[in-house]
């Protein structure tokens, strides 16, 4: 199993999902769809990226790789904000868990469109 992403993969496989558009908040490189951010690399420094999921899918995430998925601390993370280490992922596993992302988040800018 070939790992070790890097911020360079996190960021080409982000702005290969459909809409999606790089962006910037608070100094850190983010990824949007529709406006909105749905992954960033606020963490790099650290080694991480960060995904903007749900509780549900972050549980399940953890649960199945504990190694590659990591909750945020505090309460971004109780709200589903994960990192993801980019030296144990594979371009896989990293490009599934964007897609996840990116799908939350476009499902989320449909139901916002929808009450205006």
């Amino acid at each position: 199993m070939l790992a070790s992403m890097t911020a360079e993969d996190f960021r080409r496989i982000a702005l290969s999902l459909e809409g999606a558009e790089e962006g910037s908040h608070m100094g850190a490189t983010d990824f949007r769809v529709g406006g909105r951010i749905f992954a960033t690399l606020a963490s790099v420094k650290e080694g991480y990226g960060n995904l903007m999921i749900t509780p549900e899918h972050q549980a399940d995430f953890v649960a199945e790789r504990p190694d590659l998925f990591v909750p945020i601390k505090g309460g971004w993370g109780r709200m589903g904000m994960t990192h993801i280490r980019l030296v144990k992922a594979t371009e896989d596993i990293m490009e599934g868990a964007l897609r996840v992302a990116h799908r939350l988040r476009v499902e989320k800018n449909t139901k916002l469109k929808r009450r205006k």
